[in-house]
């Protein structure tokens, strides 16, 4: 493997202590030389196309390499040749050329290519050593955390609070999103595309409900879906449809963090809907009939039971909880596909806000990163203000979102429930709902109009009704 021109062994100290025996941070400078001359020499679109899906130059840990690894993309982006010859030429163009170790130095990384020419997989090492060495750094500020809170008698809560967030900061390192120039990513845009109008990559998960599948797309990894309304509504029942639909009746791994109602409580919502027995039945002593008790007997054993559903009504849990759950479920070989919560206003943000609205804003963002982490949608339920109530039109509006702060920023999809016979039993749309999708950042802003039968715990569609 070639030698590094550029010596990064620091200075020795004056107390004696030799430097060379302390840590030095997590890097791989052999792969980054590999990943540097592969690019010159081989001069591969596809192959500089994979490599900027997988790095940045923020994932190389000398300099010098960032700064070459920016010249070969600024000349890629530009459609002109990147061999070495024209890398040298435009570092030296730059004033660069003499500190990354000039012009001999440019070659050496070209001849590494003949030890190994595997290119993308070295790119990878790149960004998993830059992963542990920012979890490296994350690990030193948490000490430094640690110790600074131990002396001042500070709150464990809020530390856990800041620690979290310095992994979150590792997390949003990591080369899956980031900067990019366009440029770089017309080869993943095009790849992409063939893949979804050749059908290799699949619509969102089913929402379970036609008409609003059709509107949305189904749910998406990544995404953040707000679910607001009065209390009283049926959020929960639309939350356990999504989670049914998913779960039982697509075979996604689901996590539900229910805050508000018991695992016994929902369990009976989704055996409700699932058979259909009406929930006052099953609540009322010798109300089921034998004929029930073997319909419930069937759905268990036909789709509830082997169903990867993972319901959690641990009490006053905190995002730091959420998150970490959501991690263990997501690294097992199942993985995860949905995460529910329900609802964020008993959630709590575990350290001390200025305000109940900055705490909620603070919860928001920290889902939509998890999201965004772990590839998988995640619905939230939130409470209106009693805005509604006020106004003579009933329907709600994003206005109403209760110590709203971000949510509906944050939110790829905001949708608002509405019963008219809420209001008025003798509406003439009684039995119906609206799923006002207020909110879609990636697509039209409508109105879905389902049945409800919230005496079966559950939302359908209007021509299934």
């Amino acid at each position: 493997m070639s030698t590094d021109m550029i010596s990064h062994r620091p200075a020795a100290r004056d107390d004696g202590h030799d430097p060379e025996y302390a840590p030095q941070p997590p890097h791989d400078n052999d792969a980054e030389q590999v990943v540097l001359g592969g690019l010159m020499e081989t001069r591969s679109a596809t192959v500089i196309s994979e490599v900027t899906g997988l790095i940045s130059s923020a994932d190389f840990y000398r300099p010098a390499h960032a700064a070459i690894f920016d010249v070969v993309l600024d000349l890629f982006n530009e459609g002109k040749p990147y061999d070495v010859l024209v890398v040298e030429k435009e570092l030296a163009n730059r004033g660069q050329l003499s500190r990354v170790g000039g012009a001999p130095y440019l070659h050496t990384l070209v001849a590494v290519l003949y030890v190994s020419d595997d290119v993308v997989h070295h790119a990878e090492k790149v960004r998993d050593k830059a992963t542990f060495r920012r979890a490296y750094e994350a690990g030193t500020r948490m000490t430094q955390a640690a110790l600074a809170a131990n002396e001042s008698g500070g709150d464990p809560a809020e530390l856990l609070t800041r620690a979290q967030s310095f992994l979150d900061q590792v997390s949003e390192g990591r080369r899956d999103g980031g900067q990019a120039r366009i440029g770089d990513l017309r080869a993943a845009f095009s790849s992409h595309l063939d893949d979804v109008q050749s059908g290799r990559i699949k619509p969102g998960l089913s929402t379970g409900y036609v008409d609003l599948d059709a509107v949305t797309n189904g749910l998406h990894p990544g995404h953040l879906i707000i679910v607001a309304a009065r209390p009283g509504i049926g959020k929960t029942s639309l939350a356990r449809d999504l989670s049914r639909a998913a779960a039982i009746h697509q075979g996604v791994p689901t996590a539900f963090f229910s805050l508000e109602m018991s695992c016994t409580e929902l369990v009976q919502g989704i055996v409700a809907a699932e058979t259909p027995l009406r929930i006052g039945d099953m609540r009322e002593p010798g109300s089921l009939a034998p004929a029930d008790w073997d319909r419930m007997n069937q759905a268990w054993d036909d789709r509830i039971s082997g169903a990867p559903l993972m319901i959690d009504d641990t009490p006053n849990m905190t995002v730091t909880d959420i998150r970490a759950k959501a991690r263990m479920l997501h690294a097992k070989p199942e993985g995860l596909g949905l995460i529910v919560v329900d609802y964020l206003q008993l959630l709590t943000a575990g350290g001390r806000a200025e305000s109940r609205q900055v705490e909620v804003s603070e919860m928001s963002r920290s889902l939509k990163l998890l999201a965004k982490e772990l590839e998988v949608p995640i619905v939230a339920l939130s409470q209106l203000n009693r805005g509604p109530e006020q106004r003579q039109d009933k329907r709600p509006l994003l206005s109403d979102l209760r110590e709203s702060g971000s949510l509906e920023q944050d939110a790829d999809m905001v949708i608002l429930l509405s019963r008219p016979d809420a209001h008025d039993r003798d509406d003439p749309r009684a039995g119906e709902a609206d799923f006002i999708v207020a909110k879609n950042r990636f697509g039209p802003t409508t109105t879905v109009t389902v049945a409800h039968q919230l005496h079966y715990g559950r939302f359908t569609d209007l021509a299934r009704f």
